[in-house]
């Protein structure tokens, strides 16, 4: 059996549960047994031998991405997709039937890396092994290594046989390393030159693990790992003056992927039409915005450590008793301790900070309403959905149209319910971010197009963010980009699920008339779990033709 290393605790209980189910479906071969079932309990056990199938086999702690490997996975796939749609659905809830369809993206998904993505020889940065902290999605953005080492997930401090286990992991680096020389013979002129990139910064993190753990055994293995990622490095730069293909997708693909995978409704075309209007409304509203406030002081960056700390404890207190005294969304306790993790800690600065820290430091309840992903988060760990499939982190980052765009539509949805009445420049801030976002949004689009290099996407998203608050040599563009690049439907997220939000609410409010209140649609929404908004929609309207 294989499977996915998942440090989520609510994955790995949900796993445990069904495990009897799963052996017996399984068959050595990983081939999928006949028939496929009737139930949604079927379906449940089915998703996880899915699951196992569509992991990687992994060696000595090593996953194998070999040619040969990989070939077979996606001989075997089309076996798996005909069992899936053997399924008899009849009688099934809508909900039952929404999660038979999560499964049908995961495997497109599959299906798209194998034909289009092809991450383990196009993509360096699909090596990364490392990662210090945590993503504030369900699931790591991108494509991701099986066994994949989430470095903040493990029992800190390090000692005995937790910090022996974690030292095993970081010895699979070097062994990996030397893999995936072999495998990478692609041509993808940007994404190997932005993963060269990162693998270097990951070299750099492994060796500031071994000046600062308190583990001998730690302290080893990661100067191991920093020197093999080093010679990794090494060879990606030796390679790169040869590669000179394009990077993106291609437009039909992309359209394919994302109406087939992350199951939104649009065309690349019709992305790239939504993503400009919403960049000229940002800029337009902010002008009138500004033109309102014109006899205000501008807002000032937090001077020091004191302010700072004061005033985003308050943003907190503040967001959380507006959600509940305006009827917004039920609170649960977990709310506070997710935001006030998340408040980050004052740093000073003699220049222009990133770009949401420009924001952040200005107005710290502005950022507080884009953190509805930390309560996403803390919602899937402390109040799981009841089905396996939605309590489980969906892959190929199907997830973001509802995680990355609630946590966008939380921005201005917040000011229009009354959030912002008294800080009239924090208003001027919502704008900004959404210019930003569908200025990367496009940059992206047009890299899948491949109509702009990364450079080029890069530089149109720092030119179109409003204050130049978008560094042009900084880390944040850069990310951004590679993100978007690895990722087909990614950077559009935020703001195409955004629109489906709104939309759902127009539905909703449409069919609830007076009736309708924002805190049901709220709680019925979070209830639906992190998944498609297009599938939310069919869920809380009954109407599937979105």
């Amino acid at each position: 059996m294989r499977f996915r290393s998942i440090d989520s605790p609510v994955f790995l209980f949900l796993l445990a549960l069904a495990l009897p189910l799963v052996f017996a479906a399984c068959t050595p071969a990983d081939t999928p047994s006949e028939p496929a079932g009737t139930t949604h309990t079927e379906l449940e056990a089915f998703f996880l031998e899915w699951r196992a199938f569509e992991a990687a086999d992994v060696r000595d702690g090593v996953p194998d991405y070999s040619p040969t490997a990989m070939n077979a996975q996606s001989d075997a796939l089309i076996s798996w997709q005909d069992r899936l749609a053997s399924f008899d659905t009849t009688g099934w809830t809508v909900e039952e039937r929404i999660d038979h369809e999560l499964v049908g993206a995961e495997m497109n998904g599959l299906d798209f890396d194998h034909r289009i993505r092809r991450p383990w020889q196009r993509d360096p940065a699909f090596y990364v092994m490392f990662y210090p902290s945590q993503s504030d999605v369900p699931a790591r953005e991108g494509p991701v290594i099986d066994t994949a080492i989430e470095w903040w997930s493990l029992p800190h401090p390090l000692q005995g046989a937790d910090a022996d286990a974690a030292a095993a992991r970081l010895r699979t680096i070097g062994p990996l390393y030397e893999q995936a020389r072999t495998n990478l013979t692609g041509n993808a002129r940007d994404l190997w030159e932005a993963g060269t990139r990162v693998i270097g910064q990951q070299a750099r993190g492994l060796r500031q693990l071994s000046e600062s753990t308190a583990s001998n055994v730690v302290r080893e293995a990661a100067l191991d790992a920093a020197q093999a990622t080093d010679s990794f490095h090494e060879w990606l730069l030796a390679e790169l003056p040869s590669k000179n293909g394009p990077s993106g997708v291609g437009k039909e693909a992309y359209t394919w992927y994302l109406q087939n995978v992350h199951l939104m409704p649009w065309s690349w075309e019709e992305e790239v039409t939504l993503m400009q209007r919403e960049l000229d409304r940002a800029w337009a509203y902010l002008a009138l915005t500004e033109h309102n406030n014109r006899g205000l002081p501008l807002l000032a960056p937090y001077a020091d450590e004191a302010t700072y700390d004061r005033e985003l404890n308050a943003a907190v207190d503040q967001y959380l008793e507006f959600l509940d005294d305006a009827d917004i969304v039920t609170v649960a306790p977990y709310m506070d301790a997710a935001l006030r993790a998340r408040m980050g800690r004052f740093s000073p600065s003699d220049g222009p900070r990133s770009f949401f820290s420009e924001v952040n430091y200005r107005d710290g309840l502005v950022m507080r309403t884009h953190h509805y992903h930390w309560m996403d988060i803390a919602m899937m760990s402390e109040d799981p959905h009841d089905s396996i499939i939605r309590a489980t982190p969906l892959l190929y980052n199907i997830f973001d149209g509802r995680a990355e765009g609630m946590a966008t539509g939380m921005e201005e949805m917040m000011m229009a319910a009354g959030l912002l009445n008294d800080r009239p420049r924090a208003k001027e801030l919502i704008y900004i971010l959404l210019a930003q976002r569908a200025a990367r949004a496009l940059g992206g689009l047009y890299m899948h197009g491949n109509d702009k290099t990364m450079k080029e996407a890069a530089e149109f998203a720092v030119d179109w963010t409003p204050r130049g608050w978008m560094q042009p040599d900084g880390d944040l563009v850069q990310f951004e980009q590679h993100l978007y690049l690895q990722q087909p439907g990614y950077g559009s997220s935020y703001v195409t699920g955004k629109i489906q939000i709104e939309h759902l609410i127009r539905a909703v409010k449409r069919q609830e008339g007076d009736g309708f209140t924002l805190k049901s649609f709220m709680d019925r929404f979070n209830a639906a779990g992190v998944i498609p908004v297009s599938l939310i929609h069919w869920e809380m309207t009954g109407n599937d033709r979105k």
